[in-house]
């Protein structure tokens, strides 16, 4: 078990000279979701089924400060954002072991009814990380010791106001450009120069910020990012922020959370409180990106947790049950209440569940029925447990506010 605290760990970095990173590859997770921001890992030879009381676990760290974001992983370090006394900092962890490398504060802390600190996860790239905080700083840092590259706050300098749960999003790396979405009147999604933060565009009439993070993908030669703000699921050109769709019925009033689900140039938005999921044709002709809808579902109202697309079916929570839909039809496969409503990854076969009700689980993502192979309990820590479960190296990780656990689930 590690105790040692971000300060302490701080403190030691001073003076330490710079260690060998390993280059990206098939094991890594280096952003939101995964390598490809789907919640799919790639990896093969895991666990078909846990034992009694869950996987083995390898170390937990129980001094990280709060937070609901989850983990980056990439070579030898995890990197993940939490609270620091009043503050919002990032942090490189040690993969074998759980230590922190080094951490660094990037501006004042946010809190609310649901709790402080960093709701978003950090993006690596090469030898730089990303990282956005619940109040509004952006950092590009160095990996290696945490220095800051640039720093901007999205909300002054785009004059976006933050948004009631505070702000949730994972920055996206496309190319030369780092995507954020302030949300404001004139600049609702902006892209900056990813080395050394300048402005590149801004898209207007995209509406407030939600708490999704966005895609991007190539519609007919058309470099297409993706999102869901306050009031719609939408399509910005990313070569100049040009907005080509905006499509509402998948959006609520409340909080729009889930990632887009992108495949064969179709896109999935889906919303909870009471709304429901949508698939949209794209089609792109003249520079443009046109978006017809497919279907509405009410079957899928994602809340918090995500939906992954695996062998043509949807998986996901509808609500507080986890459910199975057929990607190009939305026909309902199979409905379970599994281990609670809550958020889930995919690798080699199965279905990773992190429940907000503290449960862990293992189902085979299968759209023949509901088919569990295993679950454990994690403690309690005062809030609920949000942030999505990562697979990468044979390791899970489990956040869960101010702790982050390591188990084994690769195949021996």
């Amino acid at each position: 078990m590690v105790r040692q605290h971000p300060v302490i760990a701080l403190a030691l970095t001073i003076g330490m000279t710079a260690v060998t990173l390993a280059q990206p590859s098939p094991i890594d997770w280096p952003q939101w979701r995964g390598p490809e921001r789907d919640g799919i890992s790639r990896e093969t030879g895991l666990l078909k089924q846990w034992p009694s009381g869950g996987p083995q676990q390898i170390w937990l760290n129980a001094n990280l400060g709060p937070g609901y974001g989850s983990v980056a992983v990439q070579g030898e370090r995890i990197y993940v954002q939490f609270a620091l006394a009043k503050n919002s900092a990032v942090g490189a962890i040690n993969r074998a072991d759980g230590r922190i490398v080094w951490a660094k504060v990037l501006g004042q802390g946010g809190t609310n009814d649901r709790g402080s600190g960093p709701r978003g996860t950090p993006t690596v790239d090469g030898d730089r990380l990303y990282a956005l905080t619940e109040s509004g700083d952006l950092a590009c840092l160095e990996i290696a010791d945490g220095a800051i590259v640039w720093q901007r706050n999205i909300l002054q300098d785009f004059r976006g106001q933050n948004i009631n749960w505070l702000i949730s999003e994972s920055p996206l790396v496309d190319g030369d450009k780092v995507i954020v979405t302030p949300g404001g009147s004139r600049a609702g999604m902006v892209a900056l120069d990813k080395m050394t933060g300048k402005t590149l565009w801004t898209s207007e009439g995209i509406g407030e910020a939600g708490y999704a993070s966005a895609i991007v993908a190539d519609i007919g030669g058309v470099r297409t990012l993706m999102t869901l703000t306050s009031t719609a699921g939408v399509g910005i050109r990313e070569s100049d922020g040009k907005v080509m769709w905006r499509y509402t019925k998948a959006a609520n009033n409340t909080a729009n959370i889930a990632t887009p689900i992108f495949s064969d140039n179709k896109v999935f938005y889906t919303s909870a409180y009471g709304t429901g999921g949508a698939l949209l044709n794209l089609t792109a002709r003249d520079g443009m990106v046109s978006a017809r809808e497919s279907y509405f579902t009410s079957d899928m109202q994602n809340h918090h947790g995500g939906v992954v697309l695996v062998g043509g079916y949807l998986y996901g929570f509808h609500n507080s049950i986890l459910t199975c839909l057929e990607f190009a039809t939305g026909k309902m496969m199979w409905r379970n209440r599994s281990v609670g409503k809550g958020s889930l990854s995919y690798a080699d076969g199965n279905l990773y569940i992190l429940s907000e009700d503290n449960v862990v689980g293992l189902v085979e993502a299968t759209s023949a029925d509901y088919r569990e192979k295993g679950r454990f309990k994690i403690p309690d820590r005062g809030f609920p447990s949000w942030a999505h479960p990562v697979v990468s190296g044979g390791r899970l990780y489990i956040r869960n506010q101010m702790t982050l656990a390591s188990y084994d689930v690769q195949l021996k």
